[in-house]
């Protein structure tokens, strides 16, 4: 039995399409407040169809393109889960017949305003990369200034799951997915970290790409804050003409900056750079940035932001330290499922043995070579080994590996003292990973590095 919340409703009858996580917590909240719900899968399993049982609700599966379009005739809204695309015919079919388009993000948002005592305050992040370490370096300032914070959005929990929970503020990841259709969520403060190529098996293109990262300013107010990276010419654009106040991050030559050791803002210090435990370049800017969204938000006084810094801990799978063996360290960082995340990868290391490919999500993999001048040799493994060979093929020496095992051994062979060997793959992980994605292939990562440098499986 679904508890109703004591709220009114105009919802009427909801196709919530998808039951995954985050689309079991919008049925879940839609029908606590009276909304009649729809729920469809187009690859349904046990797990999705308990899920729906246990919520009371029928469960559609695999509907046909005519099929689809008499349920989303039938409905007042449309609630497609993040992983459904663009191009999907729910969403070509609810845009076709006028029916809205609505995501977990803009419903929750919606509710937290009516929201007795009052909505609480939201720090969103966007970007290609990195928009789960500064989410959750926000959090951990968050906390550090005395507020209890909730870390939600693209990550384990979404916002619609959260905003019943007793906290004082939430840091909110906004993935394009979520920000596509935006109608109503703002944020007191929004970052904007960065834009490369990416989903371009979700997107239409890369116009509709940019555009749903710039909704993350889109709807926000002159007394709001809009956070953006001085070295994305892309972002600085798109920044150049938001409603709200301009602030700029950057390692120089921005309102919050690297200077020397310190981290300071237009007031001066706020932090010591050695406060984090790890500090590749894209570390500092991401906590540039979240302590500029904090602080101009006037969530955290400038005194506690170190103290949030010295607090945080990064996130697995993103260039994660595995330990070293006869010289040569060992990095997982399978998150970085495309390009421009890799490169990040690449950049940090002045020598290094990379193991790349997996499934290619549409995108060109050739940037890769503009660094291979610090690679040794690249292990090429999944689906788009050919394609990863092909962009290295007279740069530096490929091998294929057939496994992570493969893989691991490969790079322990190829790697020189003073090397890193780095899982950083460039591609997502669902040919040899289809259920776990990039988690489980960074677990079977590390299961394998353990094997070498001795510390296990287990860590």
């Amino acid at each position: 039995m679904i508890p109703t919340v004591e709220r009114p409703t105009k919802l009427g009858t909801v196709l919530v399409y998808g039951m995954a996580i985050t689309s079991q917590s919008t049925a879940r909240a839609l029908l606590q407040r009276g909304a009649r719900v729809l729920a469809v899968d187009d690859d349904p399993n046990d797990d999705r169809r308990r899920a729906a049982s246990a919520l009371g609700i029928d469960l559609v599966e695999s509907p046909d393109d005519s099929e689809i379009r008499r349920l989303v005739r039938s409905v007042d809204l449309v609630a497609p889960a993040p992983g459904v695309p663009e191009t999907h015919a729910v969403v070509t079919t609810a845009l076709e017949l006028g029916v809205p388009l609505q995501t977990e993000l803009d419903l929750a948002y919606e509710w937290e305003q009516e929201r007795p005592g009052g909505p609480r305050p939201m720090i969103a992040v966007t970007g290609t990369d990195g928009k789960t370490t500064t989410t959750l370096m926000v959090a951990s300032m968050l906390s550090a200034g005395g507020l209890t914070a909730a870390a939600v959005g693209n990550t384990e929990v979404p916002l619609i799951a959260a905003i019943d929970d007793d906290v004082d503020a939430f840091a909110v990841e906004c993935s394009s997915f979520r920000l596509s259709w935006l109608r109503s969520f703002r944020a007191e403060a929004a970052i904007w970290l960065n834009l490369a190529p990416d989903h371009q098996n979700w997107h239409r293109s890369m116009a509709t790409y940019e555009q749903a990262k710039a909704n993350v300013w889109a709807l926000q107010k002159e007394s709001d804050v809009a956070v953006g990276f001085v070295d994305d010419a892309v972002v600085m654009r798109h920044l150049r003409t938001a409603p709200a106040r301009h602030v700029t991050f950057g390692l120089g030559h921005a309102d919050y900056v690297r200077c020397d050791a310190m981290l300071a803002g237009p007031a001066g210090a706020i932090a010591t750079s050695g406060s984090l435990t790890r500090q590749f370049p894209h570390d500092l800017t991401n906590a540039l940035a979240a302590a500029a969204a904090c602080l101009e938000a006037g969530l955290v006084d400038a005194d506690q932001i170190d103290a949030g810094l010295r607090a945080f801990k990064f996130p697995p799978h993103r260039i994660e330290p595995l330990g070293e063996h006869d010289g040569v360290a060992w990095f997982n960082d399978s998150k970085a499922t495309s390009p421009h995340a890799a490169l990040t990868a690449i950049r940090s290391f002045p020598s290094l043995v990379l193991i790349a490919g997996g499934r290619n999500k549409g995108l060109d993999l050739s940037s890769l070579a503009s660094e291979a001048h610090r690679i040794r040799c690249v292990i090429a493994i999944g689906e788009s080994a050919a394609d990863i060979e092909q962009v290295f093929t007279g740069r530096c020496p490929v091998r294929h590996a057939a496994s992570m095992d493969e893989a691991v051994a490969a790079a322990a062979v190829e790697a020189r003292p003073g090397d890193a060997v780095v899982l950083s793959p460039a591609c997502a992980s669902f040919d040899w990973y289809p259920v776990g994605g990039y988690p489980a292939r960074g677990e079977d990562f590390r299961r394998a590095v353990g094997e070498i440098v001795g510390r296990g499986a287990d860590r």
